[in-house]
Formats: structure tokens, C-alpha cells, sequence
């Protein structure tokens, strides 16, 4: 069951004011987007609604958000407060769904495209046109339609064959607004064949305002290409954030993922990775959620091919009345033999009012084939505070110690030195005062 049109007024009327924009091809694949939305709606049922089953959206649904207003630009030392941040990096700025020129810069144009989707397209677009919406279904999923139906700025980035980027390439979506607003942050990458690349998406708040930010991107990995992706998500406690990724790897690709998400909400990332043949694939996440929170990892793997190697490892750290969901399925398709996959869960629990659903799964179609999973929740034992303790740490410094090195096996894995720096800072400020007592 889903809700009917009339129930999303505003965004009918949101979206009459944009129908009209752009090309006849981008113009078709909004217009395909909207009927799929109003056909679909948000994924409100309780009822045969396994992939919603733990996190409930009509908060979202009920809201009602109006498009961004002109806001004040803020500075770049307001950015460099806030964001990993350095001046040499190829950096696309996008202040409340909207892209900000002034605050972005782009080193490496002769080698690749860094680009404001809009502006890409207004000059053919050509590769924008071949790829845009090709992985991103709008057939089945609510919030991926209403973001397609309200395509304007966006990213685009498309690293040419044999092509080595030496600088991250970040793109940091900030939202400033006072209101209640939404925006939908539109990402596309293509990795051309043998091609190295770095991508940062950044996603934070300077405010403490309410607003939901409705995230798509689609990755394209071909043949022999590497692609290093990080994702930050840190806004608002006020606001919502549903993220759907996208990604394709092809034969002999390589993709690494980490994750790092605090301050939202109630957050969602969808992410779906299709693998081709002797692949690496390697996704890592860091979560911690406090007061009323909610964060929502939905992760799905899909060895489609022979000979690729996944792994799949998130952590989770969990306080107040908060509440974190887990979902990691592997799909070892029929023919794909020689899979080697391994997945994890852990999850620190602070509070015995902190709850995670976690929820591993492995289908398997093929014979030899290597896989595993597993999840966890609880506290540290006595045994290990009490050694702590042994050695003159007071209890609450050991407690922060142990907290920490829980985390930072996930961060000691970024290999940008100063994304490094500016994640061990701001997850150290966001562990919460605690004290393991037995």
C-alpha cells in the first residue's frame, strides 16, 4: 500500500515548476521519474514492505518541505569548520541543493570532467545522457523516482580511460536553510577503463534546522578501473536523509567504500553494488547515533560473475533511546564460482534503551564458493576494563579509550591523510560521556 497523489500535492506543484527544463531526453527521464513517484509514493506500509521493515518513513511523508530559498553564501573558512577540507582537492560545492560556483575549484579539468550536472548538460552532455538513470531504477523504489523527477544540480564526474586523478575529487552538499526545505543531491561517476580515482561525498549541516535531503548516485567502474569512494553523512538531529547508491563494476574493477555517518536524524542509505568478474569489492562503515536517532544501512552485494572477492564490514557505536538497522545480503548468482565473501556486523551498545536489528544473509546459486557472515551487539567485558584500570587509567578515560579503538579500526582504513585527520576529530568530539561499570 502506498499513499495517493492527492496526499503529495506539493510536490506536484514542485514539480510543474521544473517538468519543463532542460533537453527532450532529460525532460523524458524526470517526467518518467514523477509518474513512477505517483505510482509508487514513500514506503509507508508496514505490510509487505520487507527492505522498510525496521524504519519508518511517514515522519518524511506527512513533512511538509518547501524547495530551498536564495540563502546566504557561507564562507570558506565556515566550510573548512565543518567539511574535510583542502584547497587543493577538486571540490564541487552545492549549498542547499544548489551549486555554488564561487566555492568550488577544479584542478584537474584537462583530465577529467568535474562538473555541475547542469552545466554539463546544457553543453550536450553526452556521456551525462548515456549513463544518468541507467543503474538508479525508478521502477521500484519511491524516493530514487522523486529524485529523478526533480533532476537540476548535481555531480558529474567521468575519469577518462587510463587516467590517474592524484587529487580527491570531493563533493560536499551543505545545507544552511532555516526553513524546512528539501532538496534532492544528484551524484554520477564514470571510471573509464584502467582509470584511478578518489571520491569524497560529503553531506553536513551548518544549523540545526529540520529538512530532508534525498540523495541518488550512480557509479560506473569499467574494466580495470580503481575507485576509492568515501561518504560522510553529518547534519542535523532534525533532519532526514534517505541516500540510494548505485554501482556497477565491471571485469577486473576494483571499488572500496567507507561510510561514515553521525548527527542525522533518521537516516537511510540504500546501497547495491553489481560485480563483474574477478573483482575487488570492499565496503566498510562507522556509525554512531545518540538521543532518538535512527540510522538505516541497507546494503546489498551481487556477485553476478566468477572469481570476485567482497567484503563487507560495518561498526556501530549506539547511546540514548537510539536505534540502528542492519541489512547486508550477498548474492552469489548461478556460474558466479570462486566467490570469496565475508561480511560483519558489530555493533557497542552504551544504553540499554539503544537497540540495532541486524539482519545478515547470504544466497548462494554456485558451488565453491567461500562465504561467511556474522553479526554482533553488546558492551565491553569486565575483564578488559579492569585491565585498563590495572595500569592507572581512571574509569572514565579508559571507557573513551575503549570506545575509541572500537571506531578506529574503521578509520585507520582512509588512506586520505587529512580526511584521516578530520574523521578521528570529529567522531572522538561525537563518543558520548560513559562509563563501563559492572
Amino acid at each position: 500500500m502506498t499513499q495517493t497523489l492527492t496526499e503529495y500535492d506539493r510536490y506536484t506543484e514542485q514539480y510543474a515548476g521544473i517538468a519543463d527544463t532542460g533537453p527532450k531526453w532529460l525532460r523524458d527521464l524526470k517526467k518518467k521519474g514523477f509518474d513512477n513517484f505517483a505510482r509508487l509514493g514513500f514506503p509507508t506500509a508496514r505490510r509487505g514492505n520487507e527492505a522498510w521493515k525496521y524504519t519508518n518513513v511517514a515522519p518524511v511523508a506527512r513533512a511538509e518541505f518547501s524547495t530551498p530559498s536564495t540563502s546566504e553564501t557561507p564562507t570558506v573558512e565556515t566550510l573548512r569548520q565543518a567539511l574535510p577540507w583542502q584547497n587543493d582537492w577538486n571540490t564541487l560545492v552545492f549549498i542547499d541543493g544548489r551549486f555554488s560556483s564561487e566555492l568550488s575549484s577544479i584542478h584537474d579539468s584537462d583530465e577529467a570532467i568535474v562538473a555541475n550536472l547542469s552545466g554539463v548538460v546544457e553543453h550536450d552532455g553526452a556521456d551525462v545522457r548515456r549513463h544518468l538513470g541507467t543503474l538508479a531504477s525508478v521502477e521500484d523504489d519511491g524516493f530514487t523516482a522523486l529524485n529523478t523527477a526533480f533532476i537540476g544540480d548535481g555531480a558529474v564526474v567521468h575519469v577518462p580511460g587510463g587516467t590517474t586523478m592524484e587529487r580527491p575529487i570531493h563533493l560536499a552538499f551543505v545545507s544552511t536553510e532555516e526553513n524546512r526545505f528539501v532538496a534532492h543531491p544528484r551524484v554520477l561517476v564514470v571510471a573509464g577503463a584502467e582509470s584511478e580515482a578518489t571520491v569524497i561525498e560529503s553531506y553536513v549541516s551548518l544549523g540545526d534546522n529540520a529538512y530532508f535531503n534525498n540523495a541518488v548516485a550512480e557509479i560506473v567502474i569499467e574494466e580495470g578501473a580503481n575507485v576509492e569512494h568515501y561518504r560522510l553523512m553529518d547534519e542535523s538531529h532534525e533532519s532526514y536523509h534517505v541516500g540510494v547508491a548505485r554501482i556497477h563494476q565491471k571485469d577486473g574493477s576494483s571499488f572500496s567504500s567507507r561510510a561514515f555517518y553521525k548527527g542525522v536524524g533518521l537516516g537511510r542509505h540504500d546501497f547495491y553494488v553489481h560485480i563483474g568478474e574477478g573483482c575487488e569489492t570492499d565496503l566498510s562503515g562507522l556509525y554512531i547515533t545518540s538521543d532518538t536517532q535512527h540510522m538505516d544501512n541497507f546494503i546489498n552485494i551481487d556477485h553476478a560473475q566468477p572469481n570476485s572477492t567482497s567484503r563487507l564490514y560495518y561498526k556501530g557505536i549506539l547511546s540514548g533511546r537510539s536505534r540502528a538497522v542492519f541489512g547486508g545480503t550477498v548474492f552469489v548468482r548461478e556460474g558466479a564460482d570462486k566467490t570469496d565473501s565475508l561480511q560483519s556486523d558489530k555493533n557497542l551498545l552504551l544504553s540499554p534503551d539503544a537497540e540495532v536489528d541486524s539482519k545478515p544473509a547470504l544466497f548462494i546459486w554456485a558451488d565453491d564458493v567461500k562465504c561467511g557472515h556474522g553479526a554482533t551487539a553488546g558492551n565491553v567485558d569486565e575483564d578488559t576494563v579492569f585491565y585498563m584500570r590495572s595500569r592507572g587509567v581512571d574509569l572514565e578515560t579508559a571507557s573513551r579509550l575503549l570506545i575509541f579503538g572500537f571506531a578506529s579500526e574503521v578509520i585507520d582504513t582512509v588512506a586520505v591523510p587529512e580526511l584521516h585527520e578530520y574523521l578521528e576529530r570529529s567522531f572522538l568530539d561525537a563518543i558520548p560521556r560513559y562509563e563501563f561499570r559492572f
